[in-house]
């Protein structure tokens, strides 16, 4: 089984960063894996974006058309891959910065409040690592625990101070879909 996902945000919002830990993590469960980064003019205020595929089996091709998951912290991230999501797939959004309903009905929508959650954790820089978290809960592709040992092995030591707080946005990004899903 393989599954595509797409990471967007403004550039400087880690959607990078998340794609890079996701990607680690994976390899280090022993999947196949591929990480393409974007980068050019939208790491300059634009929006900026990563792919990544995770696989049981080695990966035909790291190009994705039509995502099976996306993960986007603004509202242009939303409109530009909202369209390109396969029928069936899901969109994790920041319902902070998102103030519009999904315009597409044959794929599942998580609204999270990441900026909300990050703030609660500790720094609005932890709003990807939030929105990693919501998406481990919603799409079931790693166990939180691989990226949390990811994060540990992964994270810059200029940010060391980070890796608590970091782990915290994770788990709360987690519990807040496992709580929406109760409901």
């Amino acid at each position: 089984m393989e599954t595509s996902i797409i990471i967007s945000g403004f550039g400087g919002q880690g959607a990078l960063f998340a794609g890079q830990i996701l990607a680690y993590a994976a390899m280090e469960s022993n999947k196949e894996v591929t990480w393409i980064p974007s980068y050019g003019p939208e790491m300059r205020g634009g929006t900026a974006h990563c792919t990544v595929v995770i696989g049981d089996e080695p990966i035909g091709s790291p190009l994705i058309r039509n995502p099976d998951c996306v993960v986007a912290m603004n509202l242009p991230s939303v409109d530009k891959y909202e369209p390109l999501i396969k029928v069936g797939g899901r969109l994790i959004y920041d319902s902070t910065l998102v103030k519009r309903t999904l315009r597409r009905a044959d794929i599942d929508g998580a609204p999270v409040p990441a900026h909300d959650i990050a703030l609660r954790c500790g720094s609005h820089q932890l709003v990807n690592i939030a929105m990693l978290g919501a998406l481990l809960a919603f799409c079931s592709l790693l166990k939180l625990e691989a990226v949390e040992e990811s994060l540990r092995k992964h994270l810059p030591m200029r940010h060391a101070e980070l890796l608590r707080p970091n782990i915290l946005a994770l788990h709360a990004g987690a519990a807040f879909v496992q709580e929406k899903a109760r409901v």
